[in-house]
């Protein structure tokens, strides 16, 4: 089994172990006590894996106490789901010395960190990211939280997970398109990093063909990139911000859609619809790049038909807006090369509207 590990440097640090056919019960419990436990799945990983998983901690002296499984999709990250998550584990007994497995996509780490980061005022947090965008985005450093009818994650906070454990097997049950939907963060972080990373994006292609080298080693690029980035910045108040690209506009777009766009696809399309806005305000270039690469992932590269008014009421909502950014200001990343991006660029109203109809079917 060849691991490959990546430590996030905060304060405390925190590993990320990658590898096929973890033992993720052995892997586990080199960090952590076995103590008490329950398992937060869906309803897509959790037939596949979860009894599996439960039977491994056991063996390894860990009690699972429950496992406890919501409806697979973005609707489960609401108020509703959170609080019925909780009463579960109260019920199960679970106290402050307990452990949380969440085990699942992005949507079961955002909601599995929330609970964690708010359960009896916080509780032990072990990420097991199942799908490819969770491995290489979400499941590292920190951001959890919940949606709101009014906008996506309004509801959230940081914690550190004490473990983050990502068995490339987990992706053979993956459908194709979620696999190239998580290859959208690993598109953006390559753009953001530039030099060796952006290299290896010349391999997104075998990526999607699912050849295990190309995904081991764009899975270590982004998780060294975003341990780096939030290592210098946990908290985002300054850099951190960049990992935000194609997100203001790909989180309007999501929320405009009534959260029916995948979050991959949404942000895809919020890439190129900034590279546009780069090409107007600094003068690069990058536009064929970008849908270059995003055809490659097979991603696309414009959304479905929707109201601008719509895209942009949801972008006025966005928590990364600030009061001082006004009624019709918006902030956003755009990159002046590969490599090379800069946060905070100022967008009217005005601009932001006509960057997302250029992507709007």
């Amino acid at each position: 089994m060849d691991l490959g590990r990546v430590e996030v440097p905060v304060s405390p640090p925190y590993p990320v172990v990658i590898g096929s056919g973890l033992n993720v019960a052995e892997v586990v419990s080199g960090e952590l006590q076995p103590n008490l436990a329950a398992i937060l799945t869906d309803s897509n990983v959790g037939p596949t894996h979860a009894a599996h998983l439960a039977r491994s901690l056991e063996s390894a002296g860990w009690h699972v106490a429950d496992i406890v499984e919501v409806p697979a999709g973005e609707p489960s990250k609401a108020i509703s789901t959170y609080a019925g998550v909780a009463g579960r584990l109260a019920r199960a007994g679970m106290m402050r010395d307990a452990t949380l497995f969440a085990l699942g996509g992005g949507v079961v780490g955002d909601l599995g960190g929330f609970v964690a980061a708010t359960f009896m005022r916080g509780i032990d947090l072990v990420a097991l990211p199942t799908s490819l965008l969770a491995m290489v985005d979400s499941s590292v450093g920190g951001k959890v939280g919940v949606d709101l009818p009014e906008g996506k994650n309004l509801l959230g906070s940081f914690l550190r997970p004490r473990l983050v454990a990502a068995d490339l097997d987990w992706l053979h049950t993956l459908p194709d398109r979620e696999l190239s939907r998580g290859l959208a963060e690993v598109v953006k972080m390559g753009l953001l990093s530039g030099g060796g990373y952006f290299d290896d994006l010349e391999r997104t292609e075998a990526a999607v063909e699912r050849d295990p080298d190309a995904l081991r080693a764009l899975v270590l690029d982004s998780v060294r990139f975003k341990a780096q980035v939030v290592a210098e910045d946990e908290l985002e108040s300054g850099r951190r911000a960049i990992l935000n690209y194609g997100h203001t506009i790909g989180h309007g777009l999501e929320a405009a859609a009534g959260y029916a766009l995948a979050h991959g696809d949404a942000v895809a399309v919020g890439m190129v619809a900034a590279a546009h806005l780069a090409r107007e305000k600094l003068g690069t270039d990058l536009v064929a790049l970008h849908e270059d690469l995003l055809v490659s992932a097979r991603l696309p590269t414009t959304a479905p038909a929707l109201e601008p008014e719509k895209v942009l009421a949801a972008m006025g909502r966005d928590k990364k807006r600030r009061t001082a950014d006004g009624a019709a200001g918006y902030r956003f990343v755009l990159l002046e090369d590969v490599g090379e991006p800069v946060w905070g660029v100022a967008v009217d109203e005005e601009e932001a509207r006509w960057a997302i109809e250029v992507v709007v079917g």
